[in-house]
């Protein structure tokens, strides 16, 4: 159990998608943007709080956001900027402070703790606030206490641009007022369930004994009674870019017939993106290696947006083949590596898909956690011979 006094701090990079497209574009300032896909069956991945005041909100069906504001503005998603900002960002943060996390693309933990002694922790972080301002041209807000979840609740209070500082042992007494949506944790169905018992604020849900959380919502009735009293001893996981996710097959036989080879990707790429998913994570670089029968080995990778969806991470790894295999020789060994992780989830890099190819993703990925990875799989992980 920690018991020292902490100072945690959480920067989160106000409207990161809308702000980086108005950097690019300052003539989009004031305006309704929606940033997403522009078909019938598009959905909005992002909405500035011009948009918001006509009812338009993240994960709306397009055709409905243009209904309700039809001078809105709507971008394609430019994912690659994103995750150049998101990666310029990081690179400030982590130039400043000794221990940050990486809690997904615009939102980042810094442990402050012993800096009061020297610096002042709220002085620190306005000065890092207004280094990334100047750096990248993007504004942020924080907050500040002596644990993650507050922080997290507290910059939300004071977002856009705003800051607020939670004193060690007011953190109680900041979460009394606020609505239970506002907790970390407390999602759609476990809202509706607490509403119905009257419980609407995260003051009323404190004052329920976890035993009886528990027989509401389950196991995580306790950590929810815990996050409802201010309680939060998680610590700050350092952000590391070598982490990866990797695979690698050795044929039985070697190999140059490429709908076998094809096949071999596709199912490989299947399995770690699938895997990455259930980490509840997105990748920045791709790595694929091969092996040749003189036992000769290559390796190419290449930066990617953030990602984790099959079908966008199998056209890059086809790719990387395409360049790295050179020679007409059989081939003895492939392997795929994923690095440079963060935590993501994979409806963040559907901008342009439909909320049925999202739906399609979290039935397929429902399907292999309850009955295996082998019950489902992409075609063009199947073989295909030349005669059929």
């Amino acid at each position: 159990m920690l018991t020292y006094d902490r100072h945690i701090a959480h920067l989160d990079m106000d409207q990161f998608f809308i702000s980086v497209e108005r950097l690019r574009n300052p003539k989009l300032a004031g305006k309704p943007l929606l940033i997403g896909g522009s078909n019938d069956r598009g959905i909005v991945a992002a909405c500035s709080e011009e948009a918001m005041q006509f009812g338009i909100h993240v994960a709306m069906p397009m055709r409905i956001a243009l209904r309700l504001c039809r001078y809105a503005t709507v971008m394609k998603a430019d994912f690659d900027e994103y995750s150049k900002h998101s990666m310029l960002i990081t690179e400030i943060i982590k130039d400043s402070v000794p221990l940050v996390e990486k809690s997904n693309l615009d939102e980042f933990y810094a442990d402050l703790s012993g800096m009061d002694k020297f610096f002042g922790c709220i002085k620190f972080t306005q000065e890092l606030r207004q280094k990334i301002r100047k750096h990248s041209g993007l504004i942020s807000s924080y907050g500040l206490a002596s644990n993650k979840l507050v922080s997290k609740v507290a910059a939300g209070q004071v977002t856009p641009n705003g800051q607020l500082e939670i004193p060690f042992g007011k953190e109680k007494i900041f979460l009394a007022p606020l609505s239970i949506v506002k907790l970390p944790g407390v999602g759609k169905e476990t809202a509706f369930k607490l509403i119905d018992m009257g419980v609407e604020t995260i003051a009323s849900l404190s004052k329920i004994p976890a035993e009886m959380l528990c027989d509401v919502v389950g196991k995580s009735g306790n950590e929810l009674w815990r996050r409802a009293n201010g309680i939060d001893e998680s610590p700050v996981i350092p952000f590391q870019e070598k982490k990866s996710i990797s695979i690698e097959h050795t044929f039985q036989q070697d190999t140059i017939d490429m709908n076998i080879l094809h096949a071999k990707l596709a199912k490989m790429t299947e399995s770690i993106a699938f895997e990455l998913r259930q980490q509840k994570k997105v990748t920045g670089c791709i790595a694929l290696k091969l092996r040749y029968s003189d036992g000769d080995t290559q390796t190419i990778q290449q930066s990617i947006a953030y990602c984790n969806t099959d079908h966008v991470l199998l056209d890059v790894v086809k790719e990387l083949f395409r360049k790295l295999f050179t020679r007409r020789l059989l081939i003895r060994l492939l392997s795929i590596r994923f690095t440079n992780l963060i935590p993501g989830t994979y409806q963040i890099n559907l901008f342009e898909d439909s909320q049925e190819m999202i739906k399609l993703y979290q039935s397929i990925d429902h399907i292999k956690k309850r009955f295996g990875e082998k019950l489902v799989g992409r075609a063009n992980s199947i073989v295909k011979r030349d005669n059929q």
